[in-house]
């Protein structure tokens, strides 16, 4: 009994299982369903079908050639997050310049910078914890002990500098952002720019092979007939899902806010993010409890760079295609600091992961500071589902997250300057994987604590 539930099927069918209720009460049957009903399920459906597009995509890169696996799967990663933006930047452009259309608009960078801010401010650092924490058990040699308080620290792959390099590139150019009329083609080019050179990039590096565990690695074991119709039906229906459940399960949020006094700004921020990165979160969590930290926090990584370039890149599109004219999405004060206080997160983050560790530290500080600017957001939003002292203290939400972008910034600003052999170190590796005249892999001279 206890091999069958650990046996791969058993978690895709559990996955599929999560997808079913919504689909035969609400979209075969039409049954009439609570706000409550109507959130729990279609958050469900899109957390089954998180797991299931996930799955699916890393199946198939045993067979599509490596361009299209980089370049489409790419855009597969945030597909669940680009579902809920591309929903309110839609709206948005259907009637601008109204209440509504201004609404969708924050709550598009809403969901945006929310889900930028989880993946770092509690993905990144609690898989860290959760690495450190495990070593023991998981024998991870990735794991270093050291000694000092909370000193033991997670080593990360060199070869990831590429990405930590065109994710610091993206962070600097996300502080222009809010400096314009909206997010506007420019943003577009830039980001996706960003995002295209560095596919061209990898494309051109030494390829490596990506093992797979759990599911994907028993899919791929599969005859290939077997094996790309499984990643196709994975593809199709968990796609499908994800379109029919997306759109109750925001508008369900907001209601479901409403009804118990938090705004929907809050609720698209911080809740409707954690069904799709979940999934993702789960996963590394996996890898790690089999001493493979290292895949872990690459995926964390990789997945950054898809959401701060594509994610952000394309809402424009959407806006411009709904408005049926080009147009920028409008960006008022408070959304504009909500970029700046995510583009800050990730500079700080980026400035620790520079020396390709991350310590107990580092990690508590990036949790700290998150959890720290969520009670603060939660107050200044919320007033009223907080502490009284908390309300006091959090009276102008807009300064609050101006202060924490300034407290970020400045800590990134130390790091750096701190670890400046560790900045050029890692030019010189992007560089060598950038410039085809010179050779592949890490810049030799690492700089050793």
């Amino acid at each position: 009994m206890t091999s069958r539930l650990r046996h791969p099927l058993t978690a895709v069918g559990f996955a599929a299982l999560l997808t079913l209720p919504w689909l035969g009460l609400h979209t075969l049957l039409g049954s009439p369903l609570t706000t409550v009903q109507t959130v729990s399920l279609s958050g469900l459906s899109v957390l089954g079908a998180s797991f299931l597009l996930a799955w699916g995509a890393e199946t198939a890169e045993e067979d599509v050639p490596r361009a299209f696996a980089l370049a489409i799967l790419a855009v597969l990663a945030v597909a669940p997050e680009y579902a809920v933006d591309a929903l309110y930047a839609w709206e948005a452009g259907v009637d601008p310049g109204s209440p509504a259309s201004q609404e969708a608009a924050s709550l598009a960078v809403a969901n945006m910078t929310g889900a930028n801010r989880i993946l770092i401010g509690i993905g990144w650092s609690a898989i860290a914890v959760f690495t450190i924490l495990r070593v023991k058990k998981t024998r991870d040699q990735a794991v270093e002990t050291r000694n000092g308080l909370l000193a033991d620290r997670v080593r990360l792959d060199r070869s990831v500098s590429l990405e930590i390099f065109f994710l610091f590139a993206a962070t600097l150019f996300a502080f222009l952002v809010p400096l314009g009329p909206g997010i506007g083609v420019v943003d577009m080019f830039v980001l996706v720019g960003l995002y295209v050179v560095y596919i061209f990039v990898a494309l051109n590096s030494p390829h490596e092979e990506t093992e797979q565990v759990g599911v994907p690695a028993y899919l791929q074991d599969q005859t290939k007939s077997r094996r790309v119709a499984t990643a196709v039906g994975l593809f199709v229906f968990s796609g499908a899902t994800i379109l029919l459940a997306v759109e109750p399960f925001a508008h369900g949020l907001e209601a479901l806010g409403t009804q118990v006094g938090i705004p929907p700004f809050l609720m698209i921020q911080w809740v409707a993010p954690l069904a799709s990165e979940s999934p993702e979160l789960i996963v590394v969590a996996v890898l790690v409890n089999k001493a493979r930290s290292t895949a872990g926090f690459n995926a964390l990584i990789s997945s950054k760079l898809n959401q701060w370039t594509l994610l952000i890149g394309t809402l424009v599109v959407v806006y411009s295609v709904s408005l049926g004219f080009y147009g920028a999405l409008p960006l008022d004060t408070h959304q504009a600091a909500e970029i700046w206080l995510t583009a800050a997160q990730s500079l700080f983050a980026l400035a620790i992961l520079i020396t390709f560790t991350i310590s107990l530290r580092e990690a508590v500080a990036l949790l700290g500071l998150f959890l720290a600017q969520l009670v603060y957001s939660v107050a200044g939003v919320a007033p009223t589902l907080t502490l009284p002292v908390v309300g006091r203290v959090v009276a102008d939400n807009l300064f609050a997250l101006h202060a924490f972008t300034v407290v970020y910034v400045v800590l990134a600003a130390v790091l750096v300057v701190t670890r400046w052999q560790h900045v050029v170190f890692l030019v010189r590796s992007a560089r060598r994987r950038v410039e085809p005249d010179q050779p592949g892999g890490v810049a030799p001279g690492y700089p050793e604590d």
